[in-house]
């Protein structure tokens, strides 16, 4: 019997918050591709490494959060590990943590249960499971008690990109009240704070009954409690998702710690020693890597010469580096990052140059996924537009028209179904059809392996709002 085995008096819902945008690792996090997608480390993305970090504990099947533009990429990553969520929840727009915890709380208030939530952030890592699980199995009977409990990570170092937890009375071994937040201090404070001990990271990461979270964000934040009860009490099925009602766009946007836990007098911390990181940068994400004999992590087609304790990341073509040290190079298909090393907690500046700037660089990435599989662009330029369509197996778009471009679609691997007007046929590999501006069409592979389409779109408006849907299998409009 495990140690949560014991501890634990019921199955607790876990619900992981995966609503964030990521931009701090541009170029390889986007907003329609934030890092919590991504595989930094390990094998797994950082949504799968969360859901993973459960295994062994007595939950109930988790409850996921996420912004409604991501639904389809949680969907697949949960079903690439196997899993099935109680339900993936859907902002509209994004309202910081509070609200997404609420969100949770209220269906669990609907369905008249009262669970212990544990919120987990899809975008941290954390390399020692074990001690987190103890963790868990450590605090979650504060929690069934009505405490509101975070867990402090015992800082290796001073850090100037956390928040910090200070420990007050001490309420069991290893267990206390919180005495106060800290907001991202200085060096010079930190390095106090590590000195003095009772400070600890804010890791993010909370167990609380949802009847006592309720509780006090209804006394300390009710815009926030009332919006969320109304988006809750009108949300729908839509698929295997639950979207919230529009009363969710009135909600403030706010935190967990700023809403509820520097407020309450229900916090308790239990410090905990984890290799535990929010991989929030380049610095950090390489320090979790594996370096060689000269300080440098490299990824993909990378030659480096004469280069030293620098990141270097090739993901499309060829990166030769030659005579630098301490800096970070991030090669995408659209877009290269080059900064020093020790000022890339700066790389805001650049995200909202970029977003005042209304590049899409920041958005998405060449390649763009879809529930039915993914595209990749190829070249835009003036009047056309060239993409590779991969349809995964037994998928099919939508039945749509285009006012305003033709298409010409060369099959390169499978064998396409064709929908076009009143025709239906089927096209090979080497194979090509044409469909013309304002003929309803759809693409569908009906065979056992992926089907790949060059698309070759041309027309005097090639933006992706051009598209009218009258049958979609994803309920999309």
């Amino acid at each position: 019997m495990t140690l949560a085995e014991r501890t634990l008096s019921k199955d607790f819902l876990p619900v992981i918050l995966a609503g964030g945008a990521g931009t701090r690792l541009w170029p390889l996090s986007r907003e329609l591709y934030p890092k919590q997608f991504l595989r930094l480390v390990g094998d797994r993305t950082m949504l799968q490494h969360a859901l993973a970090m459960l295994e062994g504990l007595p939950h109930q099947p988790p409850q996921i959060v996420c912004n409604h533009h991501h639904r389809f990429i949680v969907a697949e990553q949960c079903r690439q590990q196997g899993l099935a969520p109680a339900a993936i929840v859907l902002e509209p727009v994004p309202r910081n943590t509070a609200p997404a915890l609420a969100l949770a709380a209220l269906g669990a208030e609907l369905a008249a249960e009262d669970p212990v939530l544990l919120a987990l952030p899809a975008d941290v890592y954390i390399g020692d499971v074990p001690s987190f699980q103890q963790a868990v199995a450590g605090a979650l009977p504060f929690a069934e008690d009505g405490g509101i409990v975070t867990f402090g990570i015992e800082p290796s170092r001073p850090e100037t990109g956390y928040g910090y937890i200070q420990a007050g009375e001490a309420l069991a071994d290893g267990v206390a009240r919180v005495a106060a937040f800290t907001e991202k201090p200085s060096l010079s404070v930190a390095s106090q704070y590590v000195a003095d001990g009772g400070y600890f990271w804010n890791s993010g990461m909370f167990a609380v009954r949802a009847s006592v979270y309720l509780r006090e964000l209804r006394t300390f934040r009710p815009r926030i409690h009332d919006a969320c009860a109304e988006a809750v009490q009108a949300q729908r099925e839509d698929l295997d998702f639950l979207r919230p009602g529009e009363a969710f766009h009135e909600c403030p946007a706010e935190s967990i710690d700023y809403a509820v836990m520097e407020n309450t007098a229900r916090a308790v911390v239990v410090p905990v020693r984890l290799d535990w990181t929010d991989l929030g940068s380049w610095r950090a994400l390489a320090e979790k890597l594996d370096g060689d004999e000269d300080g440098n992590t490299i990824s993909g087609d990378v030659v480096a010469v004469g280069v030293r304790n620098s990141h270097l990341v090739s993901q499309e073509r060829l990166v030769a580096a030659l005579g630098l040290d301490g800096v970070v190079i991030v090669e995408t298909a659209d877009a290269i990052l080059v900064a020093a090393k020790d000022r890339v907690q700066e790389i805001k500046e650049l995200v909202a140059r970029l977003d005042a700037n209304s590049r899409n660089e920041l958005r998405e990435h060449t390649t763009s996924y879809r529930p039915w599989g993914h595209a990749q662009t190829f070249k835009h330029g003036d009047g056309f537009l060239v993409k590779r369509i991969t349809v995964a197996p037994g998928e099919s778009l939508s039945l749509q028209m285009h006012r305003h471009r033709a298409e010409h679609w060369v099959v390169i691997r499978g064998e396409a179904h064709v929908q076009r007007g009143d025709d239906a046929f089927v096209i090979n590999a080497d194979e090509s059809t044409y469909i013309p501006a304002g003929v309803r069409h759809r693409l569908s592979n009906r065979g056992a392996e992926s089907l790949d389409v060059i698309e070759v779109q041309v027309g005097d408006y090639l933006a992706d709002d051009d598209i009218v849907r009258f049958d979609d299998n994803y309920g999309r409009e």
